[in-house]
This record gives structure tokens, C-alpha cells and sequence, in this order.
């Protein structure tokens, strides 16, 4: 991996649980973009998909600042949450999950692309979540013919601007693939940290009736679950640090 990279893209994706893996994937998000603003990071949304009944399928965050990736590297892999949904009339507790991905952004000097290798189309682009759609054409889509890489970027003001944010997540999956000197694919290397969002494959869980937040890869749990919710999570980064 990119030993000083200068920022990193965050994609959380709803796993199992239907509309109620879609809030937490909102969940997280507003934790980590949180935690983002806590510590003056630049954070930009790249791209969302949002739920039927809320939340996210799926959403993108750029964040801009050479310490997010030593210090949410370890956030990569599947969360799962347990908590008893608004819209449960019963009482009873459902366990949903989210995957989240952390991939270090690469520099465009480190990766050559030769422009016959993109196939790009435009569309009308909606804001975050799909509303207010444009009357110009600004959201991008872009194909990377050798490798079949497909990239959506729709939140930016300008046709430009998405373009430039398609291709910096186009530049990541082609030096991850180099890295691993073509021996995996992107997918399956997403694969090994978010497996198949399964709810036995979680990393960390978030019990809400117990108030605990625990982190099954080091065996240490944490009570103050609203709080590292609303992105004071220094704790929990403190405590893979001294692993």
C-alpha cells in the first residue's frame, strides 16, 4: 500500500437486514464523516444511493488529510448492529450489518491511465440521496475498458469535477491491482475485508440494548455507544494502536 497516502475514499454498503441495514450504512457514515470534521479533516461526498425507507444502499467519502489512513485502516470490514428498528411493533431485537471499505487515495503522477482505455458517459445528476435533479448533464460514468472497472461520480457542482473523482477511484483499483501483481482482483481483495456481509463474517458489532460497542478482533468493548456514534471514536483508534 501507498506508505504516505494524502487521503482516502470510504465506501459503506448495506449488507443483510434490508431497510434496516440501509440506516446503519447511514449510521456509520455520519460517524466517520463526524470524526472527520472532530479533527479539521476536508471531507468531500463522492457518490450515494439512498434506501427505499431511508439510510443508504450505498455511499462514497473522500477525506483529505495524511493521517486518515493510519488511523481508520483498521475500520475496513463488516459492523453489525443490534437494535430494535422504529418501525418493529413487536419489541424484538434485529441484527443487521454494513460494510465499509477504506482505501488509500493515489496521487495521479503515480498512475499512468491512457485515455483510449475510458469509455465516459454523462447524465443528469441528482443531489445526495437523489433529489433536486439537474437539468445539465454533470453526473459521469466511467468504464475502464482493459479491466471492466466501472465508476459512478455524480455529487460534484461539474461534469469536471466528477470526472476527476472517477477517475482518482479508478487510479486506487488500478494500483491496488499492480500491488498485488494481478494475483487478485479489487473485488477480491474488497472481499477479504468485507467478505460477504454476512453477519458471521462482523469485525465489530453495536448492541444498542446494552449500550456496548464491541470489537470482536481484539476482544475489547466500549459503553458509550451514542458518543462514538456521533464520531468520538478516539477510543476505539487508541486502542488498535497499541496493539
Amino acid at each position: 500500500m501507498l506508505e504516505q497516502p494524502k487521503g482516502i475514499i470510504l465506501e459503506i454498503r448495506a449488507g443483510t437486514g434490508g431497510d434496516e441495514a440501509a440506516l446503519f450504512a447511514m449510521d456509520l457514515y455520519k460517524m466517520y464523516l463526524r470524526f472527520a470534521q472532530n479533527r479539521g479533516w476536508p471531507q468531500n461526498l463522492i457518490d450515494s444511493n439512498a434506501g427505499p425507507s431511508g439510510g443508504y444502499k450505498e455511499i462514497s467519502l473522500e477525506i483529505n488529510s495524511s493521517e486518515a489512513y493510519n488511523l481508520l485502516r483498521n475500520e475496513g470490514g463488516v459492523h453489525r448492529v443490534q437494535r430494535i428498528p422504529k418501525t418493529e411493533k413487536n419489541g424484538r431485537i434485529h441484527t443487521s450489518t454494513a460494510t465499509v471499505a477504506v482505501m488509500p487515495k493515489v496521487e495521479a503522477s503515480e498512475i499512468k491511465i491512457n485515455p483510449a482505455d475510458i469509455e465516459i458517459t454523462t447524465a443528469r445528476a441528482g443531489g445526495p440521496g437523489g433529489q433536486n435533479v439537474n437539468k445539465v448533464e454533470t453526473a459521469v460514468r466511467l468504464r475502464h475498458i482493459p479491466s471492466g472497472i466501472v465508476i459512478l461520480s455524480r455529487t460534484q457542482r461539474s461534469q469536471g469535477q466528477n470526472k476527476e473523482k472517477a477517475l482518482e477511484i479508478l487510479r486506487y483499483k488500478l494500483y491496488e491491482s499492480q500491488q498485488t501483481q494481478q494475483t487478485t482482483t479489487l473485488d477480491q481483495q474488497r472481499r477479504e475485508q468485507i467478505k460477504g456481509a454476512e453477519r458471521s463474517d462482523k469485525i465489530r458489532t453495536y448492541n444498542f440494548p446494552q449500550n456496548r460497542i464491541t470489537d470482536h478482533r481484539i476482544g475489547k468493548s466500549w459503553h458509550n455507544l451514542e458518543a462514538i456514534l456521533d464520531g468520538k471514536m478516539d477510543q476505539i483508534i487508541k486502542a488498535f494502536s497499541q496493539k
